[in-house]
């Protein structure tokens, strides 16, 4: 789909810099940006959501679980 939008001067220059080393297009550089925003915004959602749960659940280990585990892993392990 064609699209118009206002980019400021300096960023279409960086942009387009950009695009040139990475041998795509202006048009492909923009598309993988906005990909990759809607992605990072989709993921901020779950984050936003995670937050909500363990404001109301507690979120830490249970202690025997975590002895278990501590126990398990021996001083050469690394």
């Amino acid at each position: 789909m064609r699209t118009e939008v206002s980019i400021p001067d300096d960023v279409l220059r960086k942009a387009d810099a950009l695009a040139r080393s990475m041998g795509i297009s202006r048009s492909e550089l923009c598309a993988r940006a906005l990909a990759s925003f809607v992605v990072e915004h989709d993921n901020a959602g779950v984050t936003e959501q995670l937050n909500k749960v363990y404001l109301k659940k507690e979120s830490k280990l249970d202690p025997v679980l975590e002895k278990m585990q501590f126990m398990s892993v021996s001083d050469n392990d690394g």
